[in-house]
């Protein structure tokens, strides 16, 4: 049932991850997302088979990381108009954001109950909101393309240095696996995971 209930918040999580990727470009000038229904929380329109759903699947059966991705939000840089790197920044960070907000806003349903509700679903619930939300914030911020974090960091850099991280760009996912394979994932981002879930709670 934890297994089911984990899947389920980590689809609505990615869902609302990537909605607010696409409602982010539509308000700042590029109208591509919403032309093709991607503002929207319904998960259909979102859903990567391979990472919203076989690697999560991989993932909590085996107890690795929870972690996932969905169908990337196309952005068309030449609609953003001027300032063009600040707003691709923008709608990169947004990601993240709307998952720490889900996970404060979940963290304040727990509060609310309080711990001695520990057992029902629906503390469960939030709780698996807070951890997951928490965990694809801080793994979305890594600066490795494609994630956002990467994103974010290629609208700092400038000549050179942004031309050789741009030819990263097509090992990002090789860079993620070896990252996961050799353990530095676990003591990157679990250690920051755990300090921001600790300060939420």
């Amino acid at each position: 049932m934890r297994v089911f209930t984990a899947f389920l918040v980590l689809l609505f999580s990615l869902t609302v991850h990537e909605a607010a990727h696409a409602w982010s470009a539509d308000q700042l000038g590029d109208p591509t997302a919403r032309q093709l229904g991607r503002v929207s929380l319904n998960p259909a329109v979102h859903i990567d088979p391979i990472g919203t759903i076989l690697f999560p699947l991989i993932a909590l059966m085996t107890n690795l990381p929870i972690i996932g991705w969905a169908k990337p939000v196309p952005v068309n840089t030449r609609q953003l108009g001027g300032h063009w790197k600040r707003k691709f920044m923008a709608i990169a960070a947004a990601g993240p954001a709307s998952n720490l907000i889900l996970a404060a806003g979940a963290a304040v349903g727990l509060r609310i109950m309080g711990f001695e509700a520990a057992e029902s679903p629906v503390f469960t619930f939030l709780l698996l909101m807070v951890v997951i939300n928490v965990l694809l914030a801080v793994f979305n911020m890594l600066p490795i393309p494609p994630l956002d974090g990467g994103n974010v960091l290629s609208g700092l850099l400038h000549g050179r240095a942004s031309d050789f991280f741009d030819s990263l760009r097509p090992y990002g996912f090789l860079i993620l696996y070896g990252l996961l394979l050799t353990g530095v994932f676990d003591r990157i981002v679990t250690p920051v995971q755990d300090r921001i879930v600790g300060w939420l709670l």
